[in-house]
């Protein structure tokens, strides 16, 4: 397989006592509706213009529980910027009593979440899993489907895939890896690319089982995908924070941390995206655990993180990208993301984003921001982008996929094939590029 696997599980199709038909595998329609715990809840937009503004808002959000989308804790809150946040029924009427009063101009995106949960996937959903037989890539899976669906196309297509485990979530599900790749060569350069590290952002795992749909069955006809998959391996994770997303189906659909418990509070979960060894629980990340960015008690403290650090640590050598796919913004980030700096190696990797958002663009006439996290996005610290490129892969991405805010994280399933058709060619002329050289001074970029 040409990496190093030592400590990983054998091959897949000896992992279960045999390849589960995925047409059996159903998730009680109960649990796509989440027994009707969203009704009446509101998704609100406010757009503070001043600083003053910014913190009537801060402070209105200090008496009142809200889950914030966008962006993730109100610290990051600034004046210009859109807030986006999910208000629970009692709530609702006192804030939209509270900005009229301040003189705050707002929208109301969603007017009943439970509603548009629904739509998103539910009855109908539900009822194309079971009525066919075929595995179908334009509706949202559980992870037990997907799961089933990784066993499947390693059992079917032992040719380029291999299916591995890196190890186990805190919870003690198996953390499951795709190899794809054609067996040219022992010493093949690779890129990682990982989905569902915030549990709520459904549309990243369709993505990966999506690109690996489209590697394996193109790989004849289109003369691109053929030469990334002789010349190069992907290394696919459809979900990393698995107990997450689990919880994400049966429970809470709006979850976006780790299931790991905390002894002194009753708060459970890590943000899988800040528990990385570097610049670890400083800007951009919190210290409490009830918190959404909540750091972790220590660096790689969840399994979850643990495990794709030792095992990229392990090979850094061969990866030349990674690339971790979210949602939502519309955007491709490249480090920094901890700090406002410019990367050393900033001219080729701001050329491999223009041509990725280019290529995304050609697709739909979608438009992709991109640039340094940190300017473009927001300040954040121990992000796996950053941690992969201090270890040295010297292009780390971050995809923050449609929309802009309309569907937030609700985004139809009826948009996940344009969405994944156009993330695709972004992330084909990602791997493109690697197989071109750029000059890059190494004397600024140690890593290398």
């Amino acid at each position: 397989m040409g990496l190093d696997f030592r400590g990983c599980a054998v091959r897949c199709w000896v992992l279960l006592a045999g390849v589960i038909i995925f047409s059996d595998m159903q998730v009680p329609v109960d649990a796509y509706l989440y027994n009707n715990r969203y009704v009446g809840d509101q998704v609100f937009r406010v757009t503070p213009r001043d600083v003053t503004e910014v913190q009537v808002l801060k402070r209105m959000l200090g008496n009142i529980k809200v889950d914030l989308w966008q962006p993730n804790s109100a610290s990051l809150i600034r004046h210009n910027a859109t807030v986006d946040m999910h208000v629970k029924l009692n709530d609702t009427q006192g804030l939209h009593a509270h900005l009229k009063q301040e003189g705050i101009a707002y929208n109301v995106f969603i007017s009943n979440l439970q509603k548009e949960i629904e739509k998103q996937t539910g009855y109908r959903s539900a009822r194309r899993r079971r009525s066919e037989s075929h595995y179908d890539y334009e509706v949202y899976h559980s992870l037990e489907e997907i799961q089933s669906w990784m066993l499947e196309v390693n059992r079917t297509h032992p040719e380029i895939v291999d299916m591995f485990s890196i190890g186990t979530s805190y919870e003690g599900r198996p953390l499951y890896v795709l190899q794809i790749g054609k067996r040219s060569r022992p010493q093949k350069k690779a890129m990682w690319i990982d989905c569902g590290v915030h549990a709520r952002e459904w549309i990243g795992p369709a993505f990966c089982q999506w690109f690996v749909k489209e590697a394996i069955n193109s790989y004849q006809h289109d003369s691109v995908m053929r030469r990334l998959m002789n010349q190069l391996n992907f290394y696919i994770m459809p979900v990393l924070n698995v107990d997450g997303y689990h919880y994400s189906w049966t429970t809470d659909r709006f979850w976006r941390k780790t299931r790991s418990k905390n002894h002194k509070y009753h708060c459970r979960g890590v943000d899988a995206n800040r528990n990385w060894k570097v610049k670890w629980c400083e800007e951009g990340a919190s210290s409490h655990p009830c918190d959404d960015t909540y750091c972790g008690p220590f660096p790689e403290s969840e399994p979850e993180v643990r495990a794709v650090a030792k095992f990229l640590r392990k090979n850094k050598k061969r990866f030349k990208a990674y690339i971790s796919i979210h949602a939502y913004a519309q955007m491709l980030l490249y480090p920094y993301s901890y700090k406002y700096a410019m990367i050393p190696n900033f001219g080729c990797v701001e050329s491999a984003a223009q041509n990725a958002v280019t290529a995304l663009y050609s697709a739909y006439g979608v438009r992709y921001r991109y640039g340094p996290a940190s300017t473009t996005l927001y300040v954040s610290s121990g992000s796996s982008m950053d941690w992969a490129y201090r270890i040295g892969i010297q292009y780390a991405f971050a995809f923050e996929l449609r929309d802009t805010g309309y569907y937030g994280f609700l985004l139809p399933e009826a948009l996940i094939n344009p969405t994944c058709t156009e993330t695709l060619r972004a992330v084909k002329a990602i791997a493109t590029g690697l197989l071109k050289k750029c000059q890059v001074n190494r004397d600024v970029f140690p890593y290398i």
